[in-house]
């Protein structure tokens, strides 16, 4: 069950867009709105890999 929840934080993070819709602060040229999308790119990979070696241990 620990494991639905580590994959339920992307999810909830992407899908509330009033969180990120915003130009502010600015990283290496890119507004807020693209970067903290592509943020949760290595974020989403690592949570997945550790809800897989949850499951796999369970």
């Amino acid at each position: 069950m620990k494991q639905a929840c580590l994959l339920l934080l992307p999810f909830v993070g992407l899908l509330w867009v009033p969180l990120y819709n915003r130009t502010d602060p600015i990283l290496f040229g890119f507004p807020f709105f693209y970067w903290y999308q592509l943020a949760w790119v290595p974020v989403t990979s690592v949570l997945i890999w550790c809800a897989w070696k949850a499951g796999k241990h369970s």
